[in-house]
């Protein structure tokens, strides 16, 4: 059985999506940036203050599956400039510290005006 994961403690999705779908050992979650939850607003700062947000957000949705970062298992990041690749990874590697298969892209530009993005694969022991 499919089960939509689902939080109140994040901005509603901008799109005709689920925050994420948990197959049982399986739960594939929705991309995720730097919105503050508060505000539904980016937060300012530049790519290093929205990979932090980002990572946090990913943190609210993990635990709303019962879950945590070393249950990760794979990511797909979204950059808009690769020039922001080592900012970016200075914060990814504070949260991802089981250190998930990950590919990171540039994009042409991301919803909203994000400058960075994660989508994450966990696995359910």
């Amino acid at each position: 059985m499919v089960k939509t994961v689902e939080t109140n403690k994040l901005p509603e999705p901008i799109g005709p999506f689920s925050e994420g779908k948990d197959l049982g050992k399986l739960v594939f979650f929705a991309g995720q940036g730097g919105f503050d939850p508060a505000t539904g607003k980016v937060v300012a700062g530049g790519v290093q203050a929205e990979a932090e947000q980002t990572c946090k957000n990913v943190g609210i949705l993990l635990e709303a599956a019962g879950l945590t970062f070393a249950n990760v298992v794979e990511c797909t990041c979204f950059l808009t400039d690769m020039k922001d690749f080592q900012a970016f990874n200075e914060v990814y590697a504070k949260y991802f510290t089981s250190k998930p298969a990950r590919t990171c892209v540039a994009v042409k530009e991301l919803p909203a005006g994000i400058k960075c993005e994660i989508k994450a694969i966990a696995w359910r022991d």
